[in-house]
């Protein structure tokens, strides 16, 4: 096995890649630093810098106008994939936390992207089971609780339209998926990898980005 021609990414190389990648804008600068400031503890649960690009131009790239998102935090990923939408799609929000998201609605708002984002506070499962079965969503993103990943991908596989695209953050958890005797959110990441490996539903590839992060295109 031969990974390649792969190159340790330094912090030279990361500060050089941001700086090759769309800037973030104010308003979510001012997102990153009042998450890492109110909430030291938990900022980890933001998606990383270069990620907040990604989604913008996967979101482009796909030409979606309904995105389903499962976990906001304090909102970096919605808004960034809010700003990228048309201004007549839509971003469906699942979180519990009405003390992190309430950062997330101030930003949308300074954004200018509120009247995009509906923001559902319950359980994810909740919502998700309660959506239309009918294949509609034409981009999802999973960054919440690991234990309930592939109950998360169950709800959403089916509602994805054909070409629709699925983006799932934190597939390594932190190299945890490697150990033979991984127990809690690690082996639950390890059985939904499994899941996502042999699903024929879909077309999947598991990219070493931030965390790990797989990109499923449903058939």
């Amino acid at each position: 096995m031969s990974k390649g021609n792969s190159t340790p990414l330094t912090d030279e190389l990361y500060a050089y890649m941001l700086g090759h990648n769309p800037p973030l804008d104010p308003v979510q600068r001012m997102l990153v630093d009042v998450t890492h400031t109110k909430f030291p503890t938990f900022a980890g649960k933001q998606v990383a810098e270069e990620q907040g690009p990604l989604l913008a131009f996967l979101v482009k790239l796909t030409g979606a106008r309904h995105v389903v998102e499962v976990g906001t935090f304090t909102g970096l990923s919605s808004l960034s994939m809010a700003q990228a939408l048309p201004s007549d799609g839509t971003l469906l929000t699942c979180d519990v936390s009405e003390e992190w998201t309430a950062h997330a609605r101030e930003a949308w708002e300074k954004a200018g992207v509120a009247d995009r984002i509906e923001l559902r506070i319950a359980p994810a499962l909740q919502t998700l089971g309660a959506l239309p079965r009918e294949p509609h969503i034409d981009m999802a993103f999973i960054d919440a609780d690991k234990q309930n990943y592939v109950g998360y991908w169950e709800e959403l596989v089916p509602r994805m339209r054909q070409g629709g695209l699925l983006v799932v953050d934190n597939v390594f958890l932190h190299g945890g998926v490697t150990d033979p005797d991984a127990t809690g959110a690690a082996a639950a990441i390890k059985e939904f990898n499994e899941r996502v490996k042999g699903d024929d539903r879909v077309d999947s590839v598991m990219l070493p980005v931030v965390d790990g992060l797989t990109l499923a295109r449903r058939r």
